[in-house]
């Protein structure tokens, strides 16, 4: 009985798993739909609705769900690195190609800009302030590469440094550009992560930047997550890639924002 109790849970955490990536892929989900699909009754789609609807991952309606577009959960480097990982490759080659040599960069946490972080192997002469550990031990192996680190708090979730100490310590220097990940992006409202003290230090991050580039592949955009850092007009580029909705790379433009889709 009690292997048979753990099958059940077993089917019932997976089919709630794959009707999440058919919201986030299509927007929206149906329950008759997804009770033909699963061959369950929309009795039991319906509850795994509410459930995840608590959980905020969803947001119900007439006869289905559609896509919660407010970003709330603060995953860990481990879930977010496999996600869309060939979009992320492809921002963080095409991120380095906008670096000069002489510059000093600001590498902000996050996957997205570890992909930026790996391009870097052939750069000398070259100075980066990230406050990301991870990151500061994949530009280690490049001697020609001055590395600079903030001291802070040490956050598990995406090893970065954070807090006063942190902030401080960016305001003391002036940079070329300040390269961010963000886990929503918004052209109505800005860009945003799940975290208080991440998003104090980005700000700082833009204050001392002249120019300011975000990072992300299109599946964070028409998202809000619960920390704001700044509107899209401190934006000065936005890397993505081509799924990128359209209306949402025509109001960025009109807003200033140079797009690159890789």
């Amino acid at each position: 009985m009690k292997h048979n109790n753990n099958l059940d849970t077993d089917q019932t955490l997976n089919r709630r798993a794959q009707l999440l990536e058919l919201l986030e892929k299509n927007g929206q989900v149906k329950v008759n739909n997804l009770s033909t699909l699963f061959g369950v009754s929309e009795v039991t789609i319906r509850n795994d609705l509410a459930l995840l609807e608590k959980k905020g991952l969803l947001i119900r309606g007439r006869g289905g769900a559609i896509r919660n577009r407010r970003v709330a959960v603060d995953y860990t480097l481990s879930v977010k690195e496999k996600k869309n990982l060939k979009e992320k490759q492809a921002i963080g080659k095409k991120t380095v190609e906008l670096f000069n040599k002489g510059e000093t960069i600001i590498l902000d946490s996050g996957t997205t800009t570890m992909q930026v972080a790996k391009n870097l192997s052939d750069f000398s002469d070259i100075t980066v302030i990230t406050h990301a550990l991870n990151i500061a031990s994949q530009l280690a192996q490049n001697p020609n590469i001055k590395v600079i680190m903030p001291g802070g708090f040490l956050r598990g979730n995406s090893l970065s440094l954070v807090g006063a100490m942190a902030e401080d310590i960016i305001r003391n220097y002036y940079c070329d550009k300040v390269v961010l990940g963000v886990d929503g992006i918004d052209s109505h409202y800005g860009i945003s992560t799940p975290n208080m003290e991440e998003a104090h230090l980005n700000k700082t991050m833009i204050e001392v930047a002249r120019e300011v580039i975000v990072v992300t592949d299109s599946s964070k955009f028409l998202k809000r997550s619960f920390a704001f850092i700044a509107p899209v007009s401190q934006i000065d580029i936005v890397i993505t890639d081509p799924n990128l909705p359209d209306s949402e790379r025509s109001r960025l433009e009109d807003a200033g924002v140079k797009v690159i889709l890789v």
